[in-house]
């Protein structure tokens, strides 16, 4: 299974895996293909630790880093918790009241000028200083274009960058802006998303941009989907949501037990979490800030990720101590194919049955031709 691209950044398999956990990043990259380290979860010191540590685990395998740069923010960009509306810090508690946990203490919000600037240009160049301290071999830019600076010092540091599109538009402008790799996220993918599916937008992508590489990304979790992505025209595959119920994983175990017994019915396209629109699992925490009378709506990226973010440290903590009330309120971003995760694996363990399926696969569709 291997493509120029997969040779080119030294991965043995073009399997691309996304994931806020370290050890998911070290497991794929050691079993032979491409882990991803998202970001935005930590301070510049953090990531900085991280980083080492997956040094110290991969021995010269090539391992990547992923930013967040939204295109557009709403509001302020310093002094940020100070301008979250009372209606919304209200709607919290009234949330916490209503499913039976203790009131929140808005201590989350305290640390939200740190955590609102690492979604800016700014905040995810400096991340980008830490991370090219590091052997990494792609950086990754979600949402919206990669800043000039932060393509500049990529490039003096000979590492590819790589964006994330949900339309030909943006893959266009993607790479009018300096992307070396363009990942086709179709809207089955976990996180932020699009409205266009991956069978559709990988190959209009894989027209407009050739002979830039394509990763395909969406409702990729075994083989066969990534077969089907290949013969699209992507020349690789860009997985998150199959790493979450994998031993390795950072998902609180109420939620993951929450993903084991889920359909694909069960996610939902919702800004209750960041702002913008990211598909996660439904859950009371969805349907209220979505669909309830007194709900005063979502703020925009990075006002709602203050609120919600300290909100569900807290209702993950109480679902973990067995409280039905936050058990209903907690999810995580996810994907469609959470409806065929129904085993906990060693992440190692995933990547060999991809490869094995995909092979399978490949063989299957050879004997029809022959």
């Amino acid at each position: 299974m291997r493509t120029d691209l997969a040779e080119r950044l030294g991965a043995e398999f073009p399997l691309f895996a996304f994931s806020h956990c370290r050890d998911v990043v070290a497991a794929v990259t050691g079993a032979g293909g491409f882990g991803v380290l998202g970001a935005v979860a930590y301070s510049p010191g953090e990531l900085d630790t991280e980083l080492s540590w997956i040094d110290e685990q991969v021995g010269g395998r090539p391992y990547g880093v992923d930013v967040l740069v939204p295109a557009k923010i709403e509001g302020p960009r310093v002094n940020v918790a100070a301008f979250v509306p009372d209606r919304q810090r209200d709607f919290v508690a009234h949330l916490f009241t209503k499913y039976g946990l203790a009131a929140p203490d808005g201590g989350n919000l305290r640390a939200a000028d740190e955590f609102a600037g690492r979604v800016t240009a700014a905040g995810a160049t400096g991340l980008i200083d830490v991370a090219l301290k590091h052997p990494i071999g792609l950086i990754a830019s979600a949402l919206g274009p990669p800043p000039p600076e932060m393509l500049a010092k990529a490039r003096a540091a000979g590492v590819p960058v790589a964006a994330l599109v949900g339309t030909v538009e943006h893959a266009r402008r993607q790479v009018a802006a300096g992307a070396d790799i363009i990942v086709a996220q179709g809207t089955e993918a976990g996180g932020h998303t699009g409205e266009i599916s991956t069978m559709v937008l990988v190959p209009q992508v894989v027209d407009a941009v050739g002979p830039i590489p394509v990763l395909a990304a969406g409702g990729i979790a075994d083989g066969r989907q990534m077969a089907a992505a290949m013969a699209l025209g992507a020349l690789g595959v860009w997985c998150g949501s199959v790493w979450l119920t994998t031993e390795e994983a950072e998902t609180a175990p109420a939620v993951k037990r929450k993903m084991l017994a889920a359909s694909s019915l069960d996610t939902v396209r919702s800004r209750s979490r960041t702002g913008k629109p990211a598909r996660q699992l439904r859950s009371a925490w969805t349907e209220e800030w979505d669909s309830a009378p007194e709900s005063p709506g979502p703020l925009g990226m990075p006002l709602q990720m203050l609120v919600a973010e300290g909100a569900m440290a807290r209702i993950g903590a109480a679902a973990e101590r067995g409280e039905p009330g936050a058990v209903e309120l907690a999810n995580y971003f996810v994907g469609q194919v959470v409806g065929q995760l129904k085993q906990v694996r060693p992440a190692r363990e995933v990547v060999y049955a991809m490869v094995t399926e995909f092979a399978d696969a490949v063989e299957r569709l050879s004997g029809m031709s022959q």
